[in-house]
């Protein structure tokens, strides 16, 4: 008992402040939802996109910069009255993302709960962080493909110079480094800790 009261001190303050931020965006993301239904609102609005693959020197004038300093204009396209289809799409990409940010902190809310509950040093510990290790690592890959498929999508829409292609998605593809290599390291602690708890096993034995 002694032990698990210890694992669950070294848990905090992670344990709360993940507790606290799943509870803020899980409320938040069902008050959007609620407000957006009550109103009519979901999916209203203009439907907007950068297509940064194309600049170009000229600027407005109203710009003024500083000697030896030069602007760049980037398009940006903007459809005041989108139809269903188009909203549908563009707002694909920012679900995808919410979701996937919601969905890890509750895999890591579990994943703490039980750690101290159950204890740091156990199997089922090493399971749930290795299945958040993986669900982190494959979410983002496909999140970042979505997104950039929504967004070329959108642009084809909106651009007379742009198509939906394979080129084209994949000059919208923005790689997520940091979420790949956090997923990797994960992982790699799962594996650590449950060769820690095999041999942990193993001395309690012999002892």
């Amino acid at each position: 008992m002694t032990e698990v009261t210890d694992d669950r001190k070294m848990l905090e303050p992670m344990a709360t402040v993940v507790s606290i931020a799943l509870r803020i965006l899980v409320g938040l993301a069902t008050a959007g939802l609620i407000l957006s239904v009550v109103r009519g609102s979901w999916g209203s609005g203009s439907v907007c996109i950068t297509d940064e693959s194309t600049t170009s020197s000229v600027a407005p004038g109203s710009f003024a910069p500083e000697p030896g300093a030069q602007i760049a204009s980037v398009p940006y396209y903007c459809a005041e009255n989108p139809g269903a289809a188009l909203r549908l799409v563009a707002e694909l990409g920012t679900t995808a993302s919410t979701l996937l940010l919601i969905s890890s902190l509750f895999l890591l809310h579990r994943l703490l709960q039980g750690a101290g509950r159950d204890g740091v040093h156990t199997t089922l510990t090493a399971s749930r962080l290795r299945l958040l290790g993986w669900w982190l690592l494959a979410g983002s890959l496909v999140v970042a493909l979505v997104q950039a498929n929504t967004q070329a999508a959108v642009l084809a829409e909106l651009s007379k110079d742009a198509d939906f292609s394979a080129g084209s998605w994949l000059q919208m593809w923005d790689f997520p480094y940091l979420a790949v290599l956090t997923g990797l390291g994960l992982l790699t602690f799962a594996r650590i800790t449950r060769a820690g708890t095999a041999m942990r096993e193993d001395l309690e034995g012999v002892v």
